[in-house]
């Protein structure tokens, strides 16, 4: 089965950078998009970047545009998030998921059930 599993979170200061990584494991056939979501306490799921499998597509949270960057690797099997000038309100556990549905359709729906999730990286910005 295709697994997810996210790597990359700790603790940084308002203003830091971190690079969130999602590994997957099994087969993607059939999977056409990877996103990343994030959950701050109280709050429900966000969608914050999504890119298609073939790395030509991706979609962005507005507050998140110039200051987080969506890659992918295919031949590591792997998608990217490098966060810059990161918040104190950015604090929040990230997952990733994968899925058939466009990039835009995930990232607008991020209580979706898609084929995996991963368990999530815990982020948290403080000074």
């Amino acid at each position: 089965q295709l697994r997810l599993v996210e790597s990359g979170g700790g603790f940084v200061q308002p203003g830091g950078s971190l690079t969130l990584v999602c590994a997957a494991s099994g087969s993607l056939f059939d999977i056409h998009s990877i996103g990343w979501f994030c959950q701050a306490l109280g709050k429900e799921r966000e969608g914050l970047a999504c890119i298609s499998s073939a790395g030509g597509t991706s979609n962005y949270a507005d507050s998140m545009k110039g200051r987080f960057t969506i890659s992918s690797d295919n031949a590591k099997k792997t998608v990217t998030l490098q966060m810059n000038s990161l918040k104190p309100e950015e604090t929040a556990v990230y997952t990733c998921a994968a899925g058939t549905l466009s990039t835009w359709k995930m990232f607008r729906n991020p209580q979706g059930e898609y084929g995996a999730w991963g368990q999530g990286t815990q982020v948290t910005v403080s000074s």
